[in-house]
């Protein structure tokens, strides 16, 4: 019998083609099998999975004329809606690898992704036309510039003339498992964003841990209320892609409770996640004004939640399954889940490793701690991130010893719950917005009025924490206040990321290494009730 590696295989043909196990295939099975249901709806219009297969065919077929190849990156600037994902999936149609861009980033940093990543398209829409462009003044890569809801400019395209061309010359390639699917940055502690690249095979791996821990049900409704350039976003579409069950799309902006409330009801939601801040506000509007709602499930994360939250959920969503993700984008991004039922006897808790991940808790030489002592949490598992993006040391540093180094110091209790003790990696969550320290230090650093800095996270009852930014001031200088630094700080950072707060003191505490102790910050500044001044 001739084996069957050694029998000419076009892998592009049918049924090879319908093999591989990637949210194109799952999308095209709905489009075949249920056509006219309904995908996804977006500010009150509907698509199907026929409507979502056809344009994102089309836009494939557009970005392969304009000479996108196997590999190449195109960058996503976008708000959430429906063309996002269109886009997503034209891109990896073609093996191209989308490159998701936090809109609110400023010129500068959006900039260095289009350099480090290389890309030569971009997606934006025509709110973000500006600071693309300024983008691209100030070094971006790309050259194209393709527009949701289109542009005055004439070097740019717009992206419905593009979808409406003749996409019959889409051309058919072979896009493994193990294929970059997304390129999506996370700041680091030398203050430079890396790319996480995120495979095919890793999303298909998130996948199954939404529906093994969720059991979504035919006729089920996921609401999309994350940004979909953040990992916690875009990771519920691979669900939604395997199972085939209609996302609603939040869009961006302002959020406000009630209006929440009404497209949950109105769209007959079964499941949503939102920061703890958001579930507060939830909570509060429902009980003043109750909805008929549909949920079977919500979830949480991205920053702590209090026993006065955990109450909340669970008097105003009685019988609802609830539970808190925990995770990171080299994950993509669930490690640990906390069930509902245990979140209040388990506070603080991040719950227990998931199905499909290995972790081991370790000391700095890689041996395992004892229960109870507390030590990296490490990882192994398919939905383990390919690498960064061009940085072979730094993947070379973080896959050390065989394992993915997470940054994260945990513990283990008696009854095998992880709790985080500390973060390796210096970091601070707002909102559900990771900043990295290092990140706004050097920002801090490049103002002429300062000589030395140093940035801590405050407790803040709305977003969890805030940055607090603790400053040596340059020799001269008198006196430094937030709004002396806000041009700087605008023309660098994203606003999320400014300091809420700035102390002025003599000299930074350091060790006998010359390490800032930020430990000793935390605790003379890390209070709401820190002043101004040493």
């Amino acid at each position: 019998m001739t084996a069957i590696d050694e029998v000419a295989i076009d892998l592009t043909s049918e049924p090879y083609r319908s093999r591989r196990n990637h949210w194109n295939n799952h999308v095209r099975r709905h489009a075949l099998m249920t056509p006219d249901k309904p995908a996804m709806t977006f500010l009150g219009e509907t698509r199907t999975w026929k409507q979502i297969d056809d344009r994102s065919h089309a836009f494939g077929a557009a970005l392969s004329r304009r000479g996108v190849r196997f590999g190449d990156r195109v960058l996503m600037a976008l708000l959430n809606r429906t063309e996002y994902v269109e886009a997503i999936l034209g891109a990896t149609l073609i093996g191209a690898i989308p490159v998701p861009v936090n809109i609110r980033m400023s010129p500068a940093e959006v900039a260095y992704l289009m350099a480090d990543s290389g890309a030569d398209v971009v997606v934006t829409e025509t709110a973000l036309t500006g600071v693309v462009d300024a983008a691209r003044g100030l070094g971006g890569t790309s050259d194209t510039v393709i527009v949701v809801g289109g542009s005055d400019q004439t070097d740019h395209l717009s992206f419905e003339d593009l979808v409406a061309e003749d996409g019959s010359d889409l051309p058919l390639v072979d896009v493994p498992e193990d294929t970059v699917a997304i390129i999506m940055y996370t700041s680091g502690t030398t203050g430079r964003p890396k790319g996480a690249m995120l495979t095919h095979q890793n999303f298909q791996a998130q996948a199954l841990t939404s529906i093994s821990t969720t059991n979504p049900q035919v006729g089920d409704v996921a609401s999309i209320v994350p940004p979909m350039f953040h990992i916690a976003g875009l990771a519920t579409f691979a669900m939604v892609f395997y199972r085939g069950i209609r996302a609603v799309i939040h869009p961006l902006g302002s959020f406000d409770p009630d209006v929440m409330l009404d497209t949950l009801e109105r769209d007959g939601s079964t499941s949503v996640f939102m920061v703890p801040a958001q579930w507060q506000a939830v909570c509060a509007a429902q009980q003043a004004k109750p909805r008929d709602l549909r949920l079977r499930h919500l979830s949480w994360g991205g920053a702590p939640a209090s026993d006065t939250v955990l109450d909340a959920i669970n008097e105003t969503f009685p019988g609802v399954l609830n539970m808190t993700s925990f995770g990171q984008t080299e994950m993509t991004p669930v490690t640990c889940i906390l069930e509902g039922k245990d979140a209040l006897r388990k506070i603080g808790s991040i719950g227990k490793v998931v199905a499909g991940v290995t972790a081991r808790i370790v000391d700095p030489l890689m041996n395992d701690v004892k229960p109870g002592e507390v030590g990296e949490i490490v990882y192994r598992g398919p939905n383990l991130m390919k690498g960064y993006w061009n940085k072979p040391e730094e993947t070379a540093d973080a896959f050390r010893g065989g394992w993915f180094h997470s940054g994260d110091l945990v513990r283990q209790d008696e009854e095998g719950f992880l709790f985080v003790v500390d973060r390796a990696k210096d970091m601070v969550i707002s909102g559900g917005e990771n900043i990295y320290c290092a990140e706004v230090e050097n920002v801090l650093y490049g103002h002429p009025s300062i000589a030395e800095a140093a940035v801590i996270g405050r407790a803040d009852p709305k977003w969890g924490e805030v940055p607090v930014g603790v400053v040596v001031l340059a020799e001269g200088v008198d006196e430094l206040t937030l709004a002396d630094l806000e041009p700087h700080l605008n023309e660098n950072l994203a606003r999320f990321k400014h300091p809420k707060d700035l102390v002025i003191i003599e000299q930074l505490p350091r060790n006998a290494g010359g390490k800032v102790t930020k430990p000793a910050l935390r605790q003379r500044f890390g209070s709401k009730d820190a002043g101004l001044s040493d």
